[in-house]
């Protein structure tokens, strides 16, 4: 299981170029190769492997000058421990819900002025996060070797739907899957389960891509 999503993006462009045999030689290229004999899914992360969370930091400086990396590191990880959270309570709010909720207390924390106006701006900003410069070339170059590709995140649907759009890799995902479907986040077994069900693959033909190590950690068998 690959951890560091800009190693695995950019293996998979090599992989897909190693149909020439010049490529084919390199060891990056064979290893990745021998990764996918039997993977006939790929389901990603959304926030931190697919999308930059922290491309809102420069709307963040821009209403808040000075404060707009504090803001931006603060809000994300607020986002990320009421998940957590209300997972382990099974208090389930909508991804939507919490990452305005972390947006609240971010500034409060800060003792910055939050006005409606600003909100809004901020949570916009969630719809059209940027994507990492590799993320459309390597699900490019995996849709060319005819593997499914899906968004499997906490996100709420409308959230994903958006992102993907302005990313512009919509049309290379064949689903996405929101936890909103199962009413827990991330990692409850349940939301992993999602994958091959929707993908209508087995759990050995699916890999699962993040950049999260408690995401990794949660598809480790016990022991």
């Amino acid at each position: 299981m690959l951890t560091d999503r800009r190693k695995f993006m950019r293996l998979a462009g090599a992989t897909a170029a190693a149909a020439g045999a010049a490529l084919g030689a390199t060891p990056a290229a064979a290893q990745m190769t021998g990764q996918f004999k039997n993977i006939q899914a790929l389901a990603f992360d959304a926030y931190g492997t697919l999308f930059d969370v922290f491309s809102v930091t420069a709307l963040c400086e821009q209403l808040f000058p000075g404060k707009g990396n504090q803001l931006a590191q603060i809000w994300r990880a607020k986002q990320l421990q009421y998940s957590l959270m209300r997972s382990l309570m099974g208090r389930h709010r909508d991804f939507w819900g919490l990452t305005e909720d972390g947006l609240v207390w971010a500034t409060k924390n800060l003792q910055l002025d939050l006005t409606v106006d600003k909100k809004k701006q901020l949570m916009d900003a969630y719809l059209s996060l940027a994507a990492f410069p590799d993320v459309k070339p390597g699900l490019e170059a995996l849709k060319k070797q005819g593997i499914k590709l899906a968004i499997l995140s906490n996100g709420e649907p409308k959230m994903l739907e958006a992102a993907a759009k302005s990313a512009g890799i919509r049309d290379l995902l064949d689903d996405v899957i929101s936890v909103e479907e199962v009413k827990i986040f991330k990692g409850s077994p349940r939301v992993y389960n999602l994958a091959p069900e929707h993908l209508k693959v087995t759990n050995p033909e699916l890999g699962f891509v993040s950049a999260n190590s408690w995401d990794i950690m949660a598809l480790r068998p016990p022991g």
